[in-house]
């Protein structure tokens, strides 16, 4: 399995993602065995797991039903569709010319959504539409909203295709979907933006049309280090880093969680007041606490997954006094005990 950068995603992700497995009758209990997550996960919402897991069960997804966008559309995309939009846009001179390729791309893979480019003075917005069709008894209304799954991966596809063509992130000023809000609504914050909206009219990523006359900077060699790593890479190399949360993270992964300051010292770190960072963070959809929650998961996953130390070591090197405590929370985290995460992560190695 690749090594990327380190992180986890909440179990709704792959709860959406395998309702396409579901509805034909397939069975989704196989399938998450064999990307090493346990079935048991999908009755605890708050769970999370290892991104590489995820992204392993994307591609079985993909394989078993022959399609690569898991069933969102009526008309499957294929396998192999994805490498095909790279190699599509792999010449283009720069990326407003790239993006509008792989919209392009879509609107001849897709039957219900298509996206479209619009630059508009210093933003550029790639809106996103329903084409599928109308209700009968309401012809002049707009096809009903898909899911927030189904504009979230669009955009996140295309988002990450974006970022690679020029070798960066993209910031996005905005993000916003016609689907209602998800449980994991949080997770978009850290993925797209923390200016995020749900039941709008259209669905749709803004961010600053400086970056449409950036160059393409990749080629085929590039092109296949990208393909290997999809989508895992998208998911999280990608990722805002911008937000208050993705900066408190890079703080804290420079220091042991042994040292991990309080939440009165950090904020003092960034120059603000506690009450300050702490309207900040929830405006970002989260808290001092949780972020600890979720660097410690983190850090645990990838030391149960690439490490040889013993459970009651990681227990120690995460500041838990007693082992007793890191199952605990573990457990709590991840929904399964911490010898049985390695153990299904070392037989996925």
């Amino acid at each position: 399995m690749s090594k990327i950068e380190r992180g986890t995603i909440a179990i709704s992700f792959a709860h959406d993602a395998l309702e396409c497995v579901r509805n034909r009758g397939l069975d989704a209990d196989r399938l998450l065995t064999q990307a090493g997550i346990s079935p048991e996960l999908l009755n605890r919402p708050q769970a999370r797991i290892s991104v590489n897991h995820y992204a392993t069960l994307c591609r079985l997804i993909a394989h078993a039903i022959d399609d690569e966008f898991f069933g969102l559309d009526s008309h499957p995309m294929k396998f192999g569709s994805f490498a095909l939009l790279c190699r599509s846009v792999l010449d283009s001179t720069n990326l407003e010319q790239g993006l509008n390729r792989a919209l392009r791309f879509f609107r001849l893979v897709l039957d219900d959504i298509e996206g479209r480019l619009i630059r508009d003075g210093d933003v550029a917005h790639v809106v996103v539409t329903d084409t599928g069709p109308i209700q009968a008894n309401t012809p002049d209304a707009p096809p009903p909203p898909k899911s927030a799954f189904t504009y979230g991966t669009f955009l996140i596809v295309v988002l990450g295709l974006a970022c690679w063509l020029v070798g960066r992130r993209i910031p996005v000023l905005a993000a916003y979907f016609r689907g209602s809000e998800p449980v994991y609504s949080n997770e978009w914050r850290i993925m797209f933006s923390p200016d995020l909206s749900f039941d709008q009219s259209v669905s749709g990523i803004s961010f600053p049309a400086v970056y449409l006359d950036l160059p393409n900077n990749q080629t085929e060699q590039t092109m296949a280090e990208f393909l290997r790593n999809a989508p895992a890479n998208i998911l999280v190399k990608y990722r805002n880093d911008t937000s208050h949360i993705a900066r408190i993270r890079r703080r804290l992964r420079e220091i042991a969680p042994t040292e991990w300051p309080d939440f009165d010292t950090l904020a003092k770190q960034f120059h603000a007041s506690p009450s300050t960072l702490r309207r900040r963070l929830e405006s970002e959809g989260q808290s001092y606490r949780s972020i600890l929650d979720d660097l410690r998961c983190d850090l645990a996953i990838s030391l149960l997954s690439h490490s040889e130390k013993s459970i009651m070591e990681i227990a120690s090197e995460l500041g838990f006094a007693e082992s007793s405590a890191f199952h605990r929370a573990f457990k709590k985290w991840t929904g399964t005990r911490p010898g049985e995460y390695r153990f299904n992560a070392l037989s996925q190695d």
